[in-house]
């Protein structure tokens, strides 16, 4: 560990009355960020579904978590799955913040920001991929992402890796229903579900 490493981890452990500024500690953000430190960057959004905890990767986004998932999971889980080096630094995720506000005011069909897989593999990533080429307004049944990811017997699979979407909203798991109309199931419950699809049809 350098002496950045332990800065950054002193000044975040200090924040609280009497720690570092937001200044003190933009500017370490800033110079780790500089320093080819930080490997993930995390900020929260505004959302109408609520705040949400967005992350990225110099590949792309890699994460997007609704507020029911404690945000010390969330950051846990791209520590052990992607890289310890994770660090609040909102400006890194302007631009994925600016199309989210776009997308919930009607206004943006689709998300340019590159996507990091790094979270999803096999099977479970041809589903999101998948997913991830439904239209705006559009909906496909699990078994039709299940044959678009080369296993089409694999409904119940290709919805248990939809569950697993480690970036809902931007990789519409949303638009999957059930054969004959249902909506299934959703991780951030039907009600945003029903939100969502209400949202893209105008």
């Amino acid at each position: 560990m350098n002496g950045i490493d332990r800065e950054l981890i002193e000044a975040t452990d200090r924040l609280s009355p009497g720690g570092p500024s937001a200044e003190a500690l933009g500017a370490l953000t800033a110079r780790a960020a500089k320093e080819g430190l930080v490997d993930v960057a995390y900020a929260q959004v505004d959302s109408p579904l609520g705040p949400l905890t967005v992350a990225a990767t110099a590949r792309g986004l890699v994460r997007v978590a609704y507020p029911e998932r404690p945000l010390d999971d969330v950051l846990a889980g791209i520590a052990e799955e992607v890289s310890p080096r994770v660090l609040e630094a909102p400006e890194r995720l302007e631009s994925i913040r600016r199309e989210l506000d776009e997308y919930f005011e009607g206004r943006l069909r689709r998300f340019s920001e590159p996507i990091d897989w790094a979270l999803s593999r096999g099977f479970f990533r041809r589903v999101l991929e998948a997913t991830s080429r439904i239209g705006y307004g559009e909906v496909r049944t699990y078994g039709e992402v299940a044959a678009s990811a080369g296993s089409p017997r694999a409904v119940r699979a290709a919805g248990n890796g939809l569950g697993s979407n480690p970036m809902p909203v931007v990789v519409p798991c949303h638009r999957v229903v059930r054969t004959g109309g249902g909506l299934g199931g959703y991780t951030g419950g039907i009600e945003r579900k029903e939100f969502l699809l209400s949202l893209e049809r105008g």
